[in-house]
């Protein structure tokens, strides 16, 4: 019988490996100024052509509104690397039958994401000439906060972070991993409806009114996690053909039950204990008779 449930200092492990290499290969896919600032540019010129600028409302109004802008800089600068670990331990403990897809589809789509801030690193609006009108609105609340003027990092660990990978925005893409593990595997309530699907849509706003990403990043982020969870079952799979080559699983992977959405198929259950029931008191013969129709 498979395990339900992975061992947690495996996962730890992994996840520990895959976030490691993540944050050191995002580093050294710095690209040059320059190239960003461009990139940036050439965003802002295509959302105007689409009519698509909500960062200039949302940056002004969180500049200008100390009640809104303080809030979402903690916000930005905290909840991405909070709710996220939290969910996937939730989901180790109280939803094992779907945590190896969830675990696989957010590490798979952040990997995709370190994928587009190679090939096209790019400028946050804050970081644009300042003749766009976008103000760093953490920079700007920077008092309040452990952070400086380098995107969420803290105070006086601005190289630590690369400041050019605004394309595409994991801050949105998390969340929306976060929205659906809550609304699928959460209590069907209100509230964590709610939940689920406020979370995402306040953390695109947070991050264009924070002046850190596009709007099209944030369309980017989502088409990564789409992306992901495309991959994660065939990852799954042939991450379980590897172990059984090298003897390291049994023949049954253990991940039939992941699903999004989970269903539960539920029998009345008249329609097929009668029959049981008749074979048990009739005998072998009898049970033989019933047989073909216990399907129903």
């Amino acid at each position: 019988m498979p395990r339900d449930r992975p061992r947690w200092w495996t996962e730890l492990l992994l996840i520990v490996v895959v976030y490691g290499a993540y944050s050191g290969a995002r580093l050294l896919a710095r690209g040059d100024v320059e190239t960003a600032v461009d990139n940036g540019l050439a965003i802002l010129r295509l959302e105007n052509s689409l009519w698509l600028t909500a960062e200039d409302p949302l940056n002004e109004l969180f500049t200008q509104e100390a009640w809104l802008g303080i809030p979402s800089s903690f916000a930005y600068a905290s909840l991405h690397y909070v709710v996220t670990p939290a969910i996937l331990i939730w989901l180790f403990r109280r939803r094992p039958l779907h945590y190896r897809l969830m675990r696989t589809w957010l590490l798979a789509s952040t990997l995709l994401g370190l994928i587009g801030f190679t090939l096209m690193p790019t400028s946050p609006p804050r970081l644009l000439p300042g003749t766009h009108g976008f103000v760093d609105s953490l920079a700007q609340y920077s008092d309040y906060g452990w952070w400086a003027g380098e995107a969420s990092a803290p105070s006086g660990m601005g190289d630590l972070t690369n400041q050019y990978a605004a394309m595409p925005s994991l801050h949105v893409g998390w969340s929306v991993w976060c929205g659906v593990a809550l609304w699928h595997y959460g209590a069907r309530t209100p509230l964590m409806r709610t939940l689920a699907v406020g979370y995402p849509l306040i953390t695109t706003m947070i991050v264009m009114g924070t002046a850190n990403h596009y709007f099209m990043d944030a369309v980017a982020g989502t088409a990564v996690m789409t992306a992901g969870l495309l991959l994660a079952r065939p990852l799954l799979r042939l991450s379980h053909r590897i172990r059984v080559r090298y003897g390291l699983d049994g023949p049954v992977p253990g991940t039939e039950h992941d699903a999004i959405p989970a269903t539960t198929v539920s029998v009345p259950a008249t329609r097929h204990a009668r029959p049981l029931e008749l074979a048990r008191q009739n005998g072998p013969a009898q049970r033989d008779a019933h047989a073909p129709n216990l399907g129903g």
